[in-house]
């Protein structure tokens, strides 16, 4: 198996631990707002919002190169 496959792997099984022990409902304060919602949606959200900067990130800088 490639590393890159095992390492994705690995990363995909902490994720769901840590999704799976944090199911209490939290309150989110943003500026006005203010949201209460699972924190399982919450750090689902934050890994997906970061995952596609950091992919238009990458893919910004591959474009800048050529």
């Amino acid at each position: 198996m490639k590393p890159k496959v095992i390492v994705t792997l690995v990363l995909v099984a902490l994720f769901l631990i840590i999704l799976v022990q944090n199911t209490q409902v939290v309150t989110l304060r943003f500026l006005f707002w203010k949201i209460s919602m699972w924190q399982i949606v919450l750090i689902t959200l934050a890994i997906l919002v970061g995952f596609v900067l950091g992919y238009i990130a990458a893919k910004a800088k591959w474009l800048k190169s050529k």
